[in-house]
């Protein structure tokens, strides 16, 4: 694969130092803080380079704001003083680098430590849960992106876009709002529950296991036509779609293949990557642009479909979002495959971990992708060609029902709020797959006659 690619974590490189300084007091005395305040003839004059540069930094220059640093240590300094209960320094530092990503977007956020690891321990498909992928809201609520396959949630019916408004009766933190649904394998835990479709709140019993996540599997629907199912994009999904795909083949010669991504929140975005390789021959996968140089790449197939061609009608729902979006678009834009289902989720931003010196991490939102065709799906997802209605029902949902535009500080989207948006349902059950291989041997059929002539 040919990645013309540079590696946003080396960010990371440049940041843990000044970070940890921003997290610890003065080293000589952690409690005496509050005694540190700049003084202002000192800070009227300072500057520091817009960049590391030398080039830039004799061309462009960016006073710290020294009325907004000054307000800091005013508020740090009444809350240590005034506060009805004494304040450690550290929980006061650590707030406020929460603050500093608080208000930038959805998903840029602080990982403490456990955090940190917790999300690395998704991304390689083992950790001690429920199985449900989260976004906590301002008002701490947490909202269902979707529930992973197999898992606790989605065997108790967990939906997308349910919310969760308690955890074994209490309300949820604002701090660690996800860390009770975390436990030791076998306890229990009770979710009260918002759905839509219900008139009041209920509640859900579930037993948390160890979640393994086998984010990838497949049967034949028919002799001839493949159906895989990927659940979540892992650092193994990609080897695990490329067994799945020589398991259907060696069945049988492929005639064409359903990729179900409905429900799938994305994960690692070279883990799509990959998987779009693996069916492609050539052309673009997905490019992403950001502020710096070195948060925009490009990734292009190389030589190599091991389907042979076989036409794909790729399944998605208002639960496919991030990565599955990223799969689903360069199929797409390539005229590789059809997409059925419902308006997906809309996020189309990436996300880099930068890993601080301490062992805690910032998941900071570094660009925006972009399909082959140069279209942002930010905050107004992928139509499909063949647009599916839960139960038959045409029913149209609203843009306040489930999506990233309703997310609260979402970055805005390119083709956000055009004429007639509506957003996505929630496909479940084995109704869409019926309809994505009727779709899928309607493809066929018109292969073979073009072929013909």
């Amino acid at each position: 694969m040919r990645l013309r690619y540079s590696l946003m974590l080396a960010l990371a490189l440049a940041t843990p130092a000044a970070m940890a300084q921003q997290q610890t007091p003065p080293a000589a005395d952690q409690d005496s803080a509050t005694d540190v305040e700049p003084a202002d003839d000192a800070l009227d004059d300072v500057e520091v380079a817009a960049s590391d540069d030398p080039d830039a930094a004799e061309t462009t220059t960016s006073k710290v704001p020294l009325d907004e640093i000054r307000r800091y240590v005013a508020v740090f300094n009444a809350v240590k003083e005034a506060y009805v209960e004494p304040v450690d320094d550290s929980r006061l530092m650590h707030s406020a680098i929460r603050g500093l990503l608080l208000d930038l977007d959805p998903h840029s956020t602080y990982f403490d430590k456990d955090d940190a690891e917790e999300f690395d321990e998704q991304s390689n498909g083992a950790y001690d849960g429920i199985g449900v992928e989260l976004f906590q809201q301002p008002d701490n609520t947490l909202k269902v992106v979707a529930p992973i396959d197999g898992t606790p949630a989605a065997r108790a019916g967990i939906k997308s876009g349910d919310l969760i408004i308690a955890i074994d009766g209490k309300p949820i933190s604002g701090e660690d709002g996800m860390e009770p649904l975390r436990g030791e394998p076998g306890s229990k835990l009770t979710l009260s529950i918002v759905r839509e479709d219900k008139p009041k709140p209920f509640d859900v019993t579930l037993t948390r296991e160890t979640i393994r996540l086998a984010s990838v599997r497949s049967n034949l629907l028919e002799p001839g036509y493949g159906y895989i199912r990927i659940s979540a994009f892992q650092a193994d999904t990609a080897a695990d779609f490329q067994k799945n795909l020589d398991t259907l083949q060696a069945k049988g010669k492929l005639r064409g293949l359903v990729l179900d991504l409905r429900s799938n929140p994305g994960g690692l975005l070279l883990a799509a990557v990959q998987v779009a390789d693996t069916v492609l021959d050539k052309g673009n996968i997905v490019s992403t642009r950001g502020r710096i140089a070195i948060s925009d790449s490009t990734f292009d197939a190389t030589p190599g479909d091991r389907l042979g061609g076989a036409p794909i009608v790729v399944l998605v729902d208002a639960g496919s979002a991030s990565a599955s979006e990223v799969l689903a678009g360069a199929l797409r834009d390539n005229k590789r495959a059809r997409i059925v289902g419902s308006r997906t989720f809309g996020k189309g931003s990436v996300q880099t971990v930068l890993p601080l010196d301490n062992g805690d991490s910032v998941k900071l939102t570094t660009a925006r992708y972009y399909t082959p065709s140069g279209r942002s799906i930010q905050a107004s997802g992928i139509v499909p060609d063949v647009v599916l209605h839960p139960d038959g029902v045409e029913a149209p949902a609203t843009i306040i029902d489930y999506s990233e535009a309703t997310l609260p500080g979402h970055l805005k989207g390119d083709e956000e709020g055009a004429e007639n948006y509506t957003s996505g349902d929630v496909l479940d059950g084995e109704k869409p797959i019926a309809e994505a291989l009727a779709e899928l041997k309607k493809m066929v059929a018109g292969t073979t006659v073009s072929a013909s002539k």
